[in-house]
């Protein structure tokens, strides 16, 4: 139990801007903790979002579209951007049309280019669009917003137990040493318990069957053009499952309302 203690302190350091402070074992049995509390990352996340998406709608004095801002800058407040930056690599990278060594090459400039920002704008963009749709929509899918960031942070986990890692260093090849057996049997228990609370929902299992797609194609992907994971990859799928899944909410409350 004490890994995990130390688990959800190392997710808190790593992936939010929660300012610990302290240096945290980070030895196998603790990584192998940090991958299978990704869901558990995901549902705390989710309930923040859901619950300020409630909030605003039910009883704020706020428009539409500033109730939509602030739920759309939320993610980025709670991460400090940190997975943008991965989103941008990978745009560079990925349209570069290049072989594997100099994309992984474009991943490491810290300079962004011009696809990279172009991708951030239409990302932001999207993501916008999307819940503004959805808050117009009213709060009656408002439980629904807990199962974007759930399955986008599990996500996170399946890449590093199920894709190798594109470089023998960097955060992606770090967090992979945690690879368990027993994440898949972990996960299967979260899903069950994410069930029993949305399994009567068709949304449900529409974004259960998607994250599925979007894991197959971006593994894929990932070791076709950069020959693996890395940290940036990882912060680029989190932020694109985002996307797509929201994308999904907005046309489930556009089809019922439309």
């Amino acid at each position: 139990m004490k890994a995990y203690f130390y688990a959800a302190g190392i997710l808190l350091q790593f992936f939010t801007i929660v300012p610990l402070h302290q240096t945290l074992p980070m030895e196998k049995a603790e990584l192998k903790a940090v991958l299978h509390l990704f869901p558990l990352l995901g549902l705390v996340k989710g309930i923040i979002y859901a619950g300020v998406f409630f909030a605003l709608i039910e009883w704020s004095p706020f428009s539409a579209i500033s109730s939509a801002f602030i739920v759309w800058i939320l993610p980025v407040l709670l991460t400090g951007g940190l997975h943008l930056d991965g989103w941008m690599d990978w745009a560079d990278a990925h349209f570069s049309f290049r072989d594997k060594e100099k994309r992984l090459a474009i991943l490491k400039d810290p300079r962004a280019g011009a696809f990279g920002v172009l991708a951030l704008v239409l990302l932001l963009a999207g993501k916008f669009i999307f819940i503004y749709e959805t808050v117009l929509s009213g709060n009656e899918e408002a439980h629904m917003i807990v199962l974007i960031p759930f399955f986008a942070q599990m996500l996170t986990g399946l890449f590093l137990q199920y894709v190798p890692p594109a470089k023998k260093e960097g955060l992606a090849s770090f967090f992979g040493r945690g690879h368990s057996t027993a994440l898949p049997v972990v996960y299967v228990c979260f899903l069950l318990a994410v069930t029993l609370v949305y399994g009567t929902s068709l949304l449900f299992w529409v974004m259960a069957g998607a994250s599925l797609v979007y894991f197959l194609i971006s593994k894929f992907s990932m070791e076709k053009e950069f020959g693996g994971v890395t940290g940036d990859l990882l912060g680029a799928a989190l932020e694109g499952a985002e996307l797509f899944l929201w994308m999904i909410m907005w046309l489930s409350v556009s089809i019922v309302t439309g």
